[in-house]
């Protein structure tokens, strides 16, 4: 065991926290979850995003605890548990926006730059997100690497900044593209509800070696879609940290989601099942409904644009809004 006085930077964390059922706090040991909540019910909260972002805040105080209780409890098998999102409401969201080379298909990095999501877009795995009754010309969701913040970062310097992150995520940036006006897009295209799919865990940072060269794959009914790796970051981890660090502080719990290669990027529509596994970090398993059953073409970008097809994205098929042939 370490000293307890060692520091978020100093001390070794390893460890995959989730939420399950009715947000019991559980650690995973192998391919079972152990229920931990009574040893951290003295954190002061009033919901489970409380706790948890009590729990990250204070982690240097709890850590010891919660390896005992997860190497002496009973495991409860995952599967016959309902896996909830380990973060249920972020204080805040930050997502970057245009963050990759795209396979090196980019002239130069774009400006670094992001948008806000609302924290009560987030659901878990085995949720649905849900395509509303608007006119979008198309909706996707982007796989990401979410950073978790550990500690307050203000003005931090790209050196410093690994040291502000406690462990990642699984996210899925779902989109609602091309709803008018056009110059309206971030906020009504991004912060729709059950437009933040995360999990299954909170993996913390000391799991993962290096999150600079971490594969990144999205499956869509089976079928892979998505297939990079974050290596093709235009900017880097520590880049981020500091820019959102100079434009606002960053608390315990709040996530960066860094980013995606959109070659990869397609149509969700009702009834898909999709899957985004970052290695190391477990699979996030989440459904698509829309009631109004719209279809798309099944082309990822980059196919598109390779059979020399006009338009950014695929065209809608069938269903409201389409265009008329």
């Amino acid at each position: 065991m370490r000293p307890n006085n060692l520091s978020l930077a100093d001390k070794e964390i390893k460890m995959k926290l989730l939420y399950f059922d009715d947000f019991k706090l559980g650690v995973l040991r192998g391919d079972e979850v152990v229920d931990v909540t009574s040893q951290v019910q003295d954190i002061p909260h009033v919901g489970p995003h409380d706790l948890i972002n009590g729990l990250i805040e204070r982690f240097d105080d709890y850590r010891g605890k919660l390896e005992e209780a997860a190497e002496a409890g009973s495991g409860i098998p995952i599967a016959e548990v309902r896996i909830r999102p380990p973060l249920p409401k972020p204080g805040n969201i930050d997502c970057m926006a245009v963050n990759y080379m795209e396979d090196g298909t980019l002239p130069a990095p774009a400006p670094i730059n992001a948008f806000h999501k609302a924290s009560n877009t987030v659901i878990g795995h085995g949720d649905s997100m849900l395509l509303t009754d608007i006119p979008a010309a198309i909706f996707e969701g982007e796989a990401e690497l979410g950073l978790v913040i550990g500690k307050r970062a203000s003005q931090v310097s790209a050196a410093e900044s690994m040291n502000y992150i406690f462990g990642y995520v699984n996210f899925i940036d779902g989109s609602a593209r091309g709803l008018p006006p056009d110059s309206n897009v971030f906020f009504q295209a991004k912060s729709r509800d059950t437009f933040a799919p995360i999990g299954p865990y909170l993996v913390t940072a000391d799991e993962i070696e290096d999150p600079q060269n971490l594969k990144v794959k999205l499956w869509v009914n089976g079928v892979l879609k998505q297939n990079f790796n974050t290596n093709d970051m235009a900017h880097k981890i520590p880049r981020l940290v500091e820019w959102l660090s100079s434009i606002h502080d960053l608390e315990p719990g709040d996530i960066i989601a860094s980013g995606t290669n959109h070659r990869g990027l397609n149509a969700f529509q009702d009834g898909d099942v999709i899957e985004l596994e970052i290695e190391g970090m477990g699979r996030l398993k989440i459904n698509i409904r829309d009631e109004l059953e719209r279809t798309w073409s099944r082309d990822t970008r980059s196919e598109h644009t390779e059979k020399g097809l006009e338009g950014r994205f695929t065209p809608q098929l069938s269903g409201k809004y389409a265009p008329e042939s």
